[in-house]
């Protein structure tokens, strides 16, 4: 039986994820980081609440200021935010409020924080905002190694079933490295780009390919999914 995709950030998350305290030192931050082979760590409060992080973005000012005279940008980062060159503690650099995320929220959630926040890694916190593990973009990307078995069945029962019930039995699915093939009649072929749009939100799905024509035979035009309506 082909193994369910992960849908939530609860699926892929790195838990229990590493994390300093306020007063965690900043070589120890280092430290951490260097070992755990990770760019950025939160920081979480006696309670466990995650409360800040700090991102090799946070350290790097301390190095850039070293033995060399600073640029008038520079200058003025360190008066809006001195803390960040002189800071000695994960308390002192670290970036907050924190941008997190719920263990039920959708990878694409994630993902679009990710992007918008432009951040690597984000802490996984639960209603209390304790930390519940981290989830990172190499953990997003999990949900491609889906099997084309596993993405066929969905396609299948959820899109070809739901749109096409009298042609399902005529229509061939087939996947190919996350590729979907759609090929067969229909009766509505105005309901070819709703059928591509769906497996475009199937987790896995790298592409689609559909050669779904009319019920009269006749040469078909391939189109290639995306997300608006073919040209008529």
């Amino acid at each position: 039986m082909p193994v369910a995709a992960p849908h939530i950030v609860s699926d892929v998350m790195t838990a229990p994820a590493v994390a300093v305290g306020r007063d965690a030192r900043f070589k120890e931050i280092v430290r951490v980081m260097n070992e755990r082979r990770v760019s950025a760590v939160p920081v979480v409060s006696g309670e466990g609440r995650v409360v800040g992080v700090v991102s090799e973005a946070d350290l790097l000012p301390k190095e850039e200021s070293r033995g060399r005279e600073p640029t008038r940008f520079e200058r003025i980062r360190r008066r809006s935010d001195p803390t960040k060159v002189e800071g000695r503690t994960a308390g002192d650099v670290m970036s907050t409020p924190p941008v997190t995320v719920r263990p039920d929220d959708t990878l694409a959630r994630a993902a679009r924080c990710m992007a918008v926040r432009r951040v690597k890694r984000l802490p996984v916190v639960d209603g209390a905002e304790r930390l519940c593990g981290v989830v990172s973009r190499g953990d997003l990307l999990k949900v491609f190694l889906r099997p084309d078995e596993d993405i066929e069945e969905e396609v299948r029962r959820t899109v070809v079933s739901y749109l096409f019930p009298a042609h399902a039995h005529v229509i061939r699915v087939s996947v190919r490295d996350g590729i979907v093939t759609l090929r067969g009649p229909v009766h509505d072929t105005s309901l070819v780009w709703v059928a591509e749009r769906l497996i475009l939100g199937v987790e896995g799905v790298v592409g689609v390919e559909s050669q779904l024509g009319g019920e009269e035979p006749g040469p078909v035009r391939p189109c290639r999914g995306h997300f608006g309506r073919p040209a008529s």
